[in-house]
């Protein structure tokens, strides 16, 4: 009987590794590109004069290995209406700081960087934000899809007869990766507005638990800035690994001696609230 069992068993085995294939999946190649993080954000209640801008190049989709930082660059910001120039230095690792950045809402400002012989440029406006009215928790399903889960709720009191944009960024202590979420007053103008953070069973999310802490940040942010971030969740909700983009989605920063040669990435300005929540 364990003579059989065994031609048995190395009988399997060998139609197994048989029905084995190899498949190389042919994925679209195309020439690095400059990529520039460039999101001054000034957080309510401090100078913001510490700001910093990362630089880099883009790399084919399963390359996890290159060092891709760019340390070659010059990095200026400039305050459109009194020229003041804020030089953001070389960090050696793909990041230019500056430590005298003066941040004034609603102010133009343009950035500049200077890679290779090429001239990349974008404005970009000062966005000021609203204070956050409430914080709280619930399993009501006031927001969310699962009447039994918890979730946690942001409340604000948008400015009337102002258009205004938002975007919200929640993380949960420990995750790798927040949750996005951006809406806007179009329909709520001069109105209380709430936005919520769920977690779903169907996503393989664990739900929240009491104890659990997410860190809130509140952005205002410019209308150019809500529909390119938008764009961007939308198209990295339902694609898949191997889904076709619909569109390529270009930023702000524009390449003056080379329009081909656009770089990817956002110029923004923003004003953030910062805080955070305890499930309880």
């Amino acid at each position: 009987m364990n003579r059989y069992l065994r031609i048995i068993i190395f009988l399997s085995a060998v139609l197994i590794t048989a029905c084995e294939d190899v498949i190389d999946v042919d994925v679209q190649t195309v020439p690095p590109r400059l990529t520039i993080e460039a999101s001054l954000d000034w957080e309510k209640g401090t100078t913001g004069n510490e700001q910093t801008i990362k630089l880099s190049t883009s790399t084919p989709y399963f390359d996890i290995t290159s060092n891709t930082g760019v340390n070659d660059a010059t990095v200026k910001v400039t305050n459109d209406d009194s020229l003041d120039e804020f030089v953001f230095v070389n960090q050696n690792n793909g990041t230019y700081t500056s430590s005298s950045f003066v941040p004034v809402v609603n102010q133009s400002y343009t950035l500049e960087v200077l890679y290779n012989g090429e001239r990349y440029s974008a404005t970009e406006t000062l966005t000021p934000v609203v204070d956050i009215a409430e914080v709280f928790q619930s399993n009501q399903g006031l927001g969310g899809l699962d009447n039994n889960a918890l979730e946690v709720n942001v409340s604000f009191d948008d400015p009337v007869d102002i258009n205004n944009y938002y975007l919200i960024k929640f993380k949960e202590q420990g995750d790798l990766l927040p949750r996005l979420d951006y809406t806007d007053d179009e329909f709520r103008d001069g109105n209380r507005i709430e936005v919520f953070y769920e977690k779903y069973k169907e996503a393989d999310e664990d739900e929240f638990i009491p104890g659990d802490i997410v860190d809130i940040n509140f952005f205002g942010i410019s209308r150019d800035y809500y529909n390119y971030v938008k764009l961007l969740i939308i198209q990295s909700g339902g694609n898949g690994l191997f889904g076709q983009t619909p569109a390529i989605v270009k930023g702000n920063c524009i390449n003056i001696d080379n329009t081909d040669n656009y770089a990817h990435g956002y110029f923004r300005l923003t004003q953030v609230v910062r805080t955070n929540y305890t499930f309880q």
